[in-house]
């Protein structure tokens, strides 16, 4: 039941479970805090947020202490808490004199100056003088892997990075050695962390001990313009902002959103920002004597329209990347349209998901938050560790609070937290079919592409259809069969309808030959040579695999250049905001195929971005309604379930081999290059000692 305090004068009523710095938090008082953070568990080590309980004879460090644990007053009045007092003054004047005892004052030269817990706090709490003369303590620099720089003189032993690693990442290879004056940080084994996500200890660090080596002393924070965006190194759509200093993006930095990444990025999604500095295609290039040349964007759009204008229809295509945003999907579907042709598809990975049979059938339905609720999740031919980092966090988060079963079909994989292998292929998962349901609540499947992106994929998708409505994952208010992408555009340009229409080829159709013209925008994971004679348009931003074969080359714009949509893999449709320009030529992507479309003869009926997505809404209106989850009719998972297809035995195999490298701007980035090499080297290693 809610208990009333009296907080610096104001009586407010907190509930049960609330810590004292959460109570005052809400009460409007202001807690210094180093060591205490909210998604962390409470160590109470710095003790900088001592408040007065009146009663109570010495100040208490509110992060560690319990509304519920306060003793009640005799004359049961609420308990009094003050955090201005003399008391608690003197007290925060006290810790903050020994936290500094053997901080160096080098935040001039620091990476964390301008943005630093500690700057911060020693102005409003701490002392102008220190009684402290003895010399100070001197750390050697510690080996956590090629993304963080360290400078441990500067650590006051928060201990806020060793749980994250342990707690979030769960990679428990941060620790702490020594005792008193001589403890340390380090790794255990004096070697770098291996987690997808280890950079985010820099953002947890409240001093500068942990900073970012990629970008050291690159930049000061108030030098940066920032810009709200999206991530699309994943599906998953993590909430980020971009900083930039004039064109050139310097950072990239997690934007809180609890309903998707909280407050975590991955380690790609941070330090792929060289990658859209390093070939980048910043002008039009035609291919004549089997050589790109430069060329003008109106000799390269009237060399495309001349040739659309001659193929026919029916051997005229287009296939859609991974990072393309929906205004550019949307107006080229309505291109191709235009010239009567239907070969069309935005699944490059070749899954066999079909829009056709509703929404529910390639969205992770029980959306991400939802899988604090889930107490049984099947993981089915997906390694979400590497496909969406953020989001197993989000599974070990709920599997760390217990109660959790978690099963595997594929490959045994290292996820951070426990489960059950149930076999590697299709005959395990069909073991599940008719099968007695769950005694669980809410029991989840995450199918992904390693399960749906083969021949037999769409048999495979029936068969865990089947198996999730047999084990009870389908109930009134919950819907826990869910699909895991690896491309930001999938949902998207699934929710467009860009497959093929009737009679229309898809990937493998059009790998197959007889094309005239194939136009690929940003697709650059598949094999590019098996399209053969065809006249290949490629529309990009980097100068990648497409490029390397097209005939002509259109440079576009990066994401974070241009304002996109982009539909997460729970059906949330987010906005990119422009961060900066492209460079160059190159230009914004559906301005492009507007521009082709007037020498195509064949102009579209809108000029402008909003004019565009006026009519994107009405064909998709659930892209108009940005920043929530639009539910899905699971009878859509019925559908599925009646489609039979006749499965191989053949193991699944995991969508994403190598994290650091999925795509043009990835592969174009010197820190993820770095990265990939180590990452392959700590893995031989780890075979060979296990032999």
């Amino acid at each position: 039941m809610p208990r009333k305090l009296i907080i610096d004068g104001r009586e407010i009523e907190v509930e049960d479970g609330l810590t004292l710095i959460q109570a005052c938090e809400q009460a409007g008082a202001e807690v210094p805090r180093f060591c205490y953070h909210e998604r962390l568990s409470i160590a109470g080590n710095c003790r900088m947020c001592l408040v007065e309980v009146v009663g109570m004879p010495k100040p208490q460090a509110s992060c560690a202490l319990g509304v519920n644990d306060l003793p009640p007053n005799k004359d049961g009045s609420p308990k009094v808490i003050n955090t201005k007092s003399p008391m608690v003054k003197k007290a925060r004047e006290g810790v903050m004199e020994f936290l500094l005892i053997n901080h160096p004052l080098d935040c001039p030269i620091c990476d964390q100056g301008g943005e630093c817990d500690l700057q911060d706090q020693a102005v409003a709490f701490g002392l102008g003088a220190s009684r402290y003369t003895e010399n100070k303590r001197a750390i050697e620099e510690k080996n956590l892997g090629p993304l963080i720089k360290t400078m441990m003189t500067r650590c006051i032993q928060c201990t806020r990075c060793v749980r994250f690693m342990t707690e979030v990442a769960g990679v428990e290879e941060l620790g702490a050695i020594g005792r008193g004056e001589d403890m340390e940080i380090t790794t255990y084994l004096e070697k770098g962390m291996m987690s997808e996500m280890s950079a985010n200890v820099v953002d947890v660090c409240p001093v500068g001990a942990l900073t970012h080596r990629p970008w050291a002393f690159m930049a000061r924070p108030w030098e940066m313009d920032k810009t709200e965006s999206i991530d699309v190194m994943d599906a998953l759509g993590s909430n980020i902002v971009v900083h930039t200093r004039g064109r050139e993006v310097m950072r990239i930095l997690p934007r809180n959103n609890d309903a998707v990444n909280e407050e975590w990025i991955s380690d790609k999604t941070r330090h792929v920002a060289d990658g859209l500095r390093t070939q980048r295609l910043d002008q039009p290039y035609i291919r004549v004597g089997g050589k790109l040349k430069p060329a003008s964007w109106d000799d390269a759009l009237a060399l495309i329209g001349a040739k659309l204008k001659a193929a026919d229809p029916r051997k005229i295509g287009a296939i859609v990347g991974d990072l393309a945003g929906a205004e550019e999907m949307f107006a080229l579907k309505d291109l191709l349209t235009r010239l009567g042709s239907t070969n069309i598809d935005c699944r490059q990975d070749g899954a066999k998901l079909d829009p056709a049979q509703g929404r529910a059938g390639y969205l992770f339905n029980s959306t991400i938050a939802g899988i604090e609720q889930a107490d049984a999740i099947m993981l089915i031919g997906t390694n979400p560790r590497l496909e969406a980092p953020v989001l197993n966090a989000r599974i070990r988060k709920r599997w760390r609070q217990g109660g959790l079963l978690v099963g595997v079909i594929g490959e045994k994989i290292d996820l951070g937290y426990e489960y059950t292998h149930l076999g590697n292929g299709p005959d395990a998962l069909a073991k599940f079919v008719g099968h007695a349901p769950a005694q669980k609540e809410r029991p989840m499947f995450i199918v992904g592409g390693g399960a749906i992106a083969r021949a037999d994929g769409a048999a495979v998708l029936a068969t865990a259809a089947k198996a999730a409505q047999s084990l009870g994952c389908i109930k009134d208010g919950w819907t826990g069969f869910n699909v895991l992408h690896t491309a930001a555009s999938r949902v998207a340009g699934l929710d467009l309808g860009f497959v093929p229409g009737p009679g229309g080829k898809d990937l493998s159709g059009m790998l197959s030959g007889g094309m005239e013209v194939v136009y690929l925008l940003g697709a650059d994971e598949f094999d590019t040579s098996r399209l053969g004679k065809a006249f290949v348009v490629y529309q990009g931003s980097h100068g990648d695999n497409g490029a390397h074969i097209a005939d002509v080359v259109l440079p576009g714009a990066a994401y974070t250049e241009k304002s996109a949509t982009y539909v997460n893999i729970e059906g949330r449709a987010q906005l990119t905001l422009k961060a900066g320009f492209a460079p160059g030529q190159a230009k914004e992507d559906w301005s492009i195929v507007r521009a082709l479309s007037a020498h195509a003869g064949q102009t579209l009926p809108y000029d402008t971005l909003a004019s565009l997505r006026a009519a994107m809404y009405t064909a998709a209106p659930q892209l108009a309604r940005l920043d929530s989850v639009v539910a899905a009719d699971p009878a859509a998972v019925g559908k599925l379930s009646g489609l039979g297809g006749q499965m191989t035995s053949a193991p699944f195999t995991n969508a994403v081999r190598d994290f650091y490298l999925t795509n043009p701007i990835t592969r174009a980035s010197t820190i993820m290059g770095e990265l990939s090499a180590l990452s392959a080297n700590v893995k031989g290693a780890n075979r060979a000692a296990a032999e």
